[in-house]
C-alpha cells in the first residue's frame, strides 16, 4: 500500500532540499575559489611575471615553448583530449546524456599552465570556468541523490559562474555569465540562485586570498553627455563588425587546432606569436602582445596615442590570439575580446579626439562592446565594466554600446557550441539525426522476388504495408499492399517486385535530421521513409519508431531534452 505525504510534510521536504543545493553550491563556489586562486598565483607570479620581466628574446619565444609543452600535455596527459576549456562547458550544457568528462581535467588544466604561464596571449578565465565546471560536476555525482533529473548539471553551471566570479573579482559577472553563455538570445532557467550563492562564496574566498581591488581600478567617474551616448552606440556597431570578424578567425583556428599535426601548428602559432611580439615592441615600446592582456589594456587607457598605432596594435594582438588558438593553446577567449574592445574604443576616442574626461569612456565601452559581441553575453559584458571598474556609472553607456554591437552579429560566435534559445521536447526530437530513430534491420525484399513470396512472407505474416526493394544493397523502391490489388492472384507466381515497385518515391538521406524526415513524411503522406547513403540502402523510419524515441526521451527526463537547463 502506498501513502502520501501530508502537504505540510511535503513542503518540508521541498525546503529541505533545497537548503541542500543552496549548501552544495556555496561548497562549489568555496572550492572553486579556492583552487582558482592557487591557479592565479601560480600561473600568474610564479611563471608569467618571471617571463615578462625576462630578456626580449625569452619574452618572444616563450609562448613558443609554452604551446609545445601544453601540446605534450594534451597528448600524453589528457589523453588526447581537445584544447577547450570554456567551450568544453558549454558543449557539455548541452549534450543531454553527457556530463562534463573529468578524466582529461589535469591534462587540460596542466596545458593551460604551461600556456598561460609562458605568455600566449589568451585569457585565465577559460581554465577558471572549466576548473569551476569540474569542481561542480565531480560534487554532484558524489551527491546526486540530492537532484532531479532535470537538475543534472546544476552544480557544473554553478561552478562555471564560480570561476568567472573568482578570476575577476566579479561574483555579478560570473552568475550572469554562466547563465548568459550558452545560449545566443536566452538564459539558462532555474539555475539564478544556486549560481549566485556559488559566485558570491567564491569571490570570498578569492578575494580573502587575493585581495578585494578591482580588475581595473578607474580613479573618478568619467562623465557622458548626450554626444558620448551616440558615440557609445556607433562604437557598438564599429565593435560588432569587428567582433564578428574576430569570432570567424577564432573558429578558423579551433579548426585547424583540429585537423593539422601538433608539431606543424605548434611551430606556425609558436613563430607567428613571436613575430607579433616584435611587431608590438616596434609599435608601442612596450610587450603589450603577450600575456592575458591587461597590460595591453592599461595601455589602451593612456590617452594620446595615435590613431593609426592603435589600430595596428589591434590588428597585431588579434593575430597573435588566433595563432594562439590555432597551435592549440589551452586559455580562455573572454580576456581576448576585452582587450580588442578597449583597443576598438581607444581608437574610437582618439577618432573623435575625446576629452581627457572621457578617454577612459571609450575603451571601456569598447570592453562592453566586443565582449557582448564576441561571446553573445551582453548583459554579462555590462556588468562586468561596472564591477572590474568599480564604477557602476558605465552602465547606461555600456549598455547601449553592448546592444548596438548585437545588430551585426548575426549567428556569429567565438563557442561553436552555443543555441540560440532553450527548445523544448518536440524541437529537440526534430533537431536529432535521422539515424536516431532508424531500423537498419527492416525487412526487405530483392527486384526478383516473386509477387506471392512477397504477399505469403512480408505482407501476410509480417504484416507490412509497404517493402522496400533491395538489390544486394542498392535500393530501388518501394511495393505497398495496394500495388498488389491490380495484379490478378493466378499471375502472382510469374509478377516479380520490380515489376509493382514504386521507384518515384520520397527518401530520407542518412544525414538527414528527424525534422527532415517528418516534413518528408507529411509532403508524401507515408507514415515510413526508406534511408539512403547515395544509392545504398541503410535502413527505414518511420512514424512508430519516432513516437516511441519520443516516450524513451520523455521517460529518461534528460535536462536537455526538456528544455533545462
Amino acid at each position: 500500500m502506498r501513502f502520501r505525504l501530508q502537504p505540510s510534510a511535503e513542503l518540508r521536504a521541498l525546503g529541505m532540499r533545497a537548503r541542500q543545493i543552496g549548501m552544495l553550491a556555496v561548497l562549489t563556489g568555496a572550492v572553486t575559489g579556492l583552487m582558482v586562486a592557487g591557479f592565479e598565483r601560480l600561473v600568474s607570479d610564479g611563471m608569467l611575471d618571471p617571463v615578462l620581466r625576462g630578456p626580449i628574446g625569452v619574452q618572444a619565444f616563450a609562448p613558443a615553448a609554452g604551446l609545445a609543452l601544453a601540446a605534450l600535455a594534451l597528448r600524453w596527459v589528457a589523453r588526447g583530449a581537445t584544447p577547450a576549456t570554456a567551450d568544453e562547458y558549454v558543449r557539455s550544457f548541452h549534450e543531454s546524456d553527457d556530463r562534463l568528462d573529468l578524466r582529461p581535467a589535469p591534462g587540460r588544466v596542466l596545458a593551460s599552465i604551461m600556456t598561460l604561464g609562458t605568455g600566449a596571449p589568451m585569457g585565465f578565465e577559460g581554465p577558471s570556468i572549466y576548473i569551476g565546471a569540474s569542481v561542480g560536476t565531480w560534487l554532484q555525482q558524489r551527491f546526486h541523490r540530492f537532484f532531479a533529473p532535470a537538475d543534472r548539471k546544476l552544480l557544473m553551471v554553478c561552478g562555471a559562474a564560480a570561476g568567472v566570479a573568482a578570476i575577476f573579482k566579479a561574483p555579478a559577472t560570473g552568475m550572469v555569465f554562466a547563465l548568459e553563455v550558452p545560449y545566443r538570445q536566452d538564459l539558462a532557467r532555474r539555475m539564478l540562485l544556486p549560481a549566485m550563492f556559488s559566485a558570491a562564496a567564491s569571490y570570498v574566498v578569492f578575494a580573502s586570498v587575493n585581495g578585494t581591488t578591482p580588475l581595473f581600478p578607474i580613479a573618478g567617474a568619467p562623465p557622458f553627455d548626450l554626444r558620448d551616448l551616440l558615440g557609445a552606440a556607433a562604437l557598438g556597431l564599429a565593435c560588432g563588425a569587428g567582433a564578428r570578424l574576430f569570432a570567424a578567425a577564432l573558429l578558423a583556428a579551433k579548426s585547424l587546432a583540429t585537423r593539422w599535426p601538433r608539431t606543424v601548428r605548434v611551430a606556425i602559432g609558436g613563430g607567428s606569436i613571436a613575430g607579433c611580439f616584435a611587431a608590438g615592441r616596434l609599435l608601442t615600446g612596450e610587450s603589450v602582445v603577450i600575456g592575458p592582456g591587461y597590460t595591453t589594456i592599461g595601455w589602451a587607457l593612456e590617452p594620446g596615442h595615435a590613431f593609426g598605432v592603435i589600430l595596428a596594435l589591434f590588428a597585431v594582438r588579434g593575430l597573435a590570439t588566433v595563432f594562439a588558438v590555432g597551435a592549440g593553446g589551452v586559455g580562455g577567449l573572454f580576456v581576448p575580446l576585452v582587450v580588442q574592445g578597449a583597443l576598438a574604443g581607444s581608437a574610437m576616442g582618439s577618432l573623435v579626439n575625446a576629452s581627457a574626461a572621457s578617454a577612459t569612456l571609450f575603451p571601456l565601452l569598447g570592453v562592453a562592446a566586443f565582449l557582448g559581441a564576441g561571446y553573445r553575453v551582453p548583459l554579462a559584458a555590462v556588468v562586468f565594466v561596472a564591477e572590474s571598474t568599480g564604477r557602476p556609472g558605465f552602465v547606461v553607456p555600456g549598455l547601449i554600446a553592448a546592444a548596438s554591437s548585437q545588430l551585426l552579429m548575426g549567428r556569429a560566435s567565438v563557442t561553436p557550441y552555443q543555441q540560440d534559445v532553450r527548445i523544448g521536447l518536440l524541437e529537440r526530437r526534430r533537431a536529432l539525426p535521422v539515424t536516431a530513430a532508424l531500423r537498419p534491420e527492416a525487412a526487405t525484399v530483392p527486384p526478383t522476388a516473386t509477387v506471392a513470396e512477397l504477399y505469403r512472407h512480408h505482407l501476410g505474416e509480417l504484416r507490412l504495408r509497404t517493402v522496400a526493394v533491395v538489390d544486394g544493397t542498392r535500393f530501388c523502391g518501394i511495393v505497398a499492399l495496394a500495388d498488389l490489388a491490380a495484379v490478378p492472384p493466378e499471375a502472382w507466381q510469374a509478377t516479380l517486385a520490380r515489376d509493382v515497385m514504386h521507384t518515384d518515391v520520397a527518401v530520407a538521406d542518412v544525414r538527414w535530421t528527424l525534422g527532415q524526415a517528418i516534413a518528408a513524411m507529411e509532403a508524401a503522406d507515408v507514415d515510413r521513409l526508406a534511408v539512403v547513403d547515395g544509392d545504398a540502402f541503410v535502413g527505414i523510419v518511420t512514424t512508430g519508431e519516432i513516437l516511441k524515441l519520443d516516450a524513451i526521451l520523455q521517460t529518461a527526463g534528460e535536462p536537455g531534452l526538456t528544455g533545462s537547463p
